[in-house]
C-alpha cells in the first residue's frame, strides 16, 4: 500500500512540475502578448495563457510519469540518455494530442503538445539529473550512522 502511494504522489509531482512550465509558458505568451498587443492573431485567441497551458502541462506530466514508470524501470537518470526521454516525450506529446484532438482540438495541438512533451521530458531528466548530483534525491537508501568500535557503551552509559 505505501509502494502505491508513493508513486501516485510521484505520478502527481510530475504533473505539477510539468503545469509549473505550462505556467512559465503561458506567462511568457501573455507578456509578449500585453508587451505588443498589435499582434492580432494566435495570441488573441485565448484571454488567460498561464492557466490554460497548465491544464494540458498537468495532463501532459501524469502521462509522461506512466510513460516514464512503465518504459525506465527502476533505472536510476544517470543510466538514462536524453534521447530516450525525448522518445518518451513524443510518446506522451502524442497521447495527450490524440486526446485533444478527441475532445474537438485541431490536429495543431497535436504538434503542439509532442513538441511541448519533449521540451519538458527533457528539461525533466535535466532537472532529475541536477538534483541527484546535488544529493536532493536519492537510491531510497536511508543513510545509516556508524559507531566506531567501543563507543556503543559510552554513549549508553557503563551501567553506574
Amino acid at each position: 500500500m505505501r509502494q502505491w502511494l508513493r508513486r501516485i504522489r510521484g505520478v502527481l509531482g510530475m504533473g505539477l512540475i510539468w503545469a509549473i512550465g505550462g505556467i512559465g509558458i503561458g506567462g511568457l505568451i501573455e507578456l509578449l502578448d500585453n508587451v505588443a498587443p498589435a499582434a492580432h492573431g494566435f495570441t488573441r485567441q485565448v484571454d488567460m495563457w498561464p492557466q490554460t497551458l497548465a491544464i494540458p502541462g498537468f495532463i501532459a506530466g501524469v502521462v509522461f510519469a506512466i510513460v516514464l514508470g512503465i518504459a525506465g524501470g527502476r533505472r536510476r537518470f544517470e543510466e538514462l540518455s536524453f534521447q530516450r526521454f525525448a522518445a518518451w516525450g513524443v510518446v506522451t506529446g502524442v497521447l495527450v494530442g490524440a486526446l485533444g484532438m478527441s475532445l474537438g482540438a485541431p490536429i495543431l495541438f497535436l504538434g503542439v503538445m509532442t513538441v511541448l512533451s519533449v521540451i519538458g521530458a527533457s528539461s525533466t531528466l535535466a532537472l532529475a539529473r541536477f538534483a541527484e548530483r546535488r544529493g536532493l534525491i536519492g537510491a531510497g537508501a536511508t543513510p545509516r550512522a556508524e559507531l566506531a568500535p567501543g563507543t556503543a557503551q559510552e554513549l549508553l552509559g557503563r551501567g553506574d
